[in-house]
């Protein structure tokens, strides 16, 4: 009995591997934010007390913050960016021709009015009493501190500053045309940007991705009685607020005059947004021993549909919650809300703005609470962590609830039937795979290391990010199964949550779940823009057995899986493993498994035998799950024809 199969025993008795817990240190911050809104110019004035724990083993001479709405005013960064991708033009497959840029943004920044526009303006900074010199690069606050902060130590920062909300561009924004959604609150309020072991990261806000510091926030918002508000955190006043947070039974009692304070709290997060409209409709449901749910959409009087559609968004995460805890680690928060505003779908700790109630995008947004609101890796390095794993596990929760929702079963498990999982292939991950594909072909692919706001395209940043990504995870469970893969996402998710992982924490984490040798996956798939193809070349009988030669064609080496069926009606699985591995992924399947000598990459062909006349084969495939993203799957498969 080998190694492999000893922890792959190990793993089914129910036994644990012992991981030494991470010992990364992590920046703190605690944020008291004072906020009075004006509705009728858009603008707001805040006071923001942040305190900061320098808890990184560096002295610190500076600081920076993120000034988000910078972004929208002409000539910005986000603006001639947008501008130059609408330059690229792109055919589809219908013949229609279609620019590169964000639909959403195009050239719009570029137009906006004065009152239109977006803008953060600090007032006012003090460190500990004493004022702070401070520069601003459009999106990007840099303070040269009088005193610098050293290790193990702890600042007061005093801010004031005003913002003026910008018509809805992306993300953040007022007076959206598409939802009527008055207010999207976004990226809202000055905020001091990540030191980690890599330094600071000042990244301008050009585009995407997002990488903040955790801490606890305490934020009161002030403004017209008559808005309603969704957002981050818990509502400390919620019996003088009203509007369905109130108690059961309670008599609400609101303060006196035109306008009324909001006193939201949030443990742990590295964010806070949002949303407020007049016509907001809340709805509510209970999770046993879980968190509760909140929906805020915007009310269209006498429109059944659209009130069925926003409740099943409700009503689904009651489902799809307890799926999600099994597989991919616990809830730690004590709410969720479904905020109805932005221009798509956006995430945010315990919130998400979605422009309307579609179901994959309420579960796409819900399970960036564990990638980006947890494990939180730097977004605009690992973008596919987030994006990708997210869109992973966005199939499995869609198939999940379709099949709960057709034919419940017991113990939050997926059925593998096709009348749950479709019949295309791979099992409820076919679309990113058709992605990643189409990337491939388009010839415009770049490494997924490449930063989320330098990629030459949006297509391919999107196509790398949330399709390539999320093949990277189905086709981990091709390599090392997909049981260690499911056991090392929640091995992951233990181990790294609140720590800001990276890519090779993933892949370490791996690593010691499965016995498998990964960093050579890593690198050909993360790293490099390299493809796999592999062939059926040739099979002839000897000596009273059938010899098969298989063929790399593409550059990435892989393990391989060759299913045999026979004219009896038998089957065979022969397993080869990528020397690059030191290992074997434990047998998958009730089919017998004939385990060969491993592949070295350097050798384009490999022959192997099998014990049975050439003339009693009916068939050989490569991977018959189609897990492995081979871009030319029709030299897959040979049939033979007696």
């Amino acid at each position: 009995m080998n190694r492999i199969l000893l922890v792959a025993l190990f793993l089914c008795s129910g036994y644990s591997i012992a991981f030494a817990q991470s010992d990364r240190w992590q920046q703190k911050v605690k944020y008291v934010m004072d906020i009075d809104m004006n509705v009728q110019t858009n603008r707001l004035k805040g006071k923001q007390k942040l305190e900061y724990w320098n808890n990184s083993p560096d002295t610190l001479y500076k600081v920076f913050y993120h000034l988000y709405w910078n972004a929208f005013q002409p000539n910005s960064m986000m603006d001639m960016r947008s501008r130059e991708l609408g330059n690229i033009e792109f055919r589809t497959a219908d013949n229609q021709i279609i620019k590169d840029w964000d639909s959403r943004v195009r050239d719009r920044i570029r137009h906006l009015e004065p009152d239109e526009t977006g803008y953060q303006k600090i007032l006012s900074l003090k460190m500990n009493g004493a004022s702070q010199a401070f520069k601003v690069q459009e999106t990007i606050l840099e303070v040269r501190l009088t005193k610098p902060i050293p290790p193990k130590s702890k600042v007061v920062f005093d801010m004031d500053f005003e913002a003026q909300v910008p018509l809805q561009i992306r993300r953040a924004g007022r007076d959206n045309p598409n939802t009527g959604v008055r207010y999207s609150m976004s990226q809202w309020y000055p905020k001091l940007c990540e030191y980690d072991e890599e330094g600071w990261h000042p990244t301008p806000y050009v585009a995407r991705e997002f990488y903040g510091v955790w801490g606890d926030y305490e934020v009161n918002i002030t403004l017209d009685k008559n808005y309603i508000i969704g957002g981050t955190g818990y509502l400390q006043n919620a019996n003088q607020v009203g509007y369905g947070y109130e108690k059961k039974g309670t008599k609400v009692v609101r303060q006196q005059g035109n306008t009324l304070t909001w006193r939201f709290t949030a443990p742990n997060v590295h964010d806070f947004v949002w949303a407020a409209d007049t016509e907001f409709k809340h709805i509510t449901r209970d999770i046993p021993n879980g968190p509760t749910i909140h929906v805020l959409y915007k009310n269209k009087p006498n429109d059944t549909a659209n009130d069925n559609a926003w409740k099943e968004v409700a009503d689904a995460a009651v489902i799809v919650l307890p799926f999600i805890e099994k597989h991919f680690g616990e809830y730690p928060y004590k709410q969720y809300s479904f905020i109805h505003g932005g221009d798509g779908g956006m995430e945010y700790p315990m919130a998400t703005l979605v422009s309307g109630p579609g179901l994959g995008t309420a579960f796409h947004e819900w399970m960036h609470s564990w990638y980006q609101m947890m494990l939180a890796t730097n977004e605009s390095l690992y973008a596919w962590i987030d994006e990708g794993f997210v869109t992973y596990a966005e199939d499995l929760v869609s198939a999940f609830y379709k099949q709960q929702k057709n034919s419940p079963v017991r113990g939050n498990e997926l059925s593998t039937g096709p009348s749950y999982a479709g019949t295309e292939l791979p099992l409820y991950h076919a679309g990113s795979y058709a992605g990643y594909f189409s990337l491939v072909k388009s010839g415009l692919e770049e490494p997924l290391t490449t930063h989320a706001d330098h990629f030459n395209t949006n297509f391919a940043y999107a196509r790398a990010a949330y399709s390539k990504g999320a093949v990277f995870l189905a086709q981990l469970g091709y390599i090392i199964s997909d049981s260690l893969r499911d056991k090392t996402l929640l091995e992951y998710y233990k181990q790294w949550r609140f720590k800001h992982p990276n890519a090779n924490d993933f892949i370490r984490v791996a690593e010691k779940v499965s016995g498998i040798q990964l960093d050579w996956y890593k690198e050909y798939w993360v790293s490099t823009t390299k493809t796999i193809d592999y062939s059926i070349d040739s099979l002839w009988e000897q000596g009273g057995k059938t010899k098969i030669r298989l063929r790399m064609i593409g550059q990435v080496p892989m393990p391989i899986d060759v299913l045999l069926q026979y004219k009896d009606g038998s089957k065979a699985t022969v397993y080869i493993p990528q020397l690059s591995m030191f290992g074997e992924k434990p047998a998958e399947g009730d089919i017998p498994r004939l385990v060969k000598e491993s592949w070295k990459w350097t050798h384009p062909v490999y022959v192997f035998e099998v014990d049975q006349r050439l003339m009693n084969v009916q068939s050989i495939e490569i991977d018959p799950t189609w897990r492995m993203a081979d871009v030319n799957r029709k030299n897959n498969k040979l049939e033979l024809k007696w």
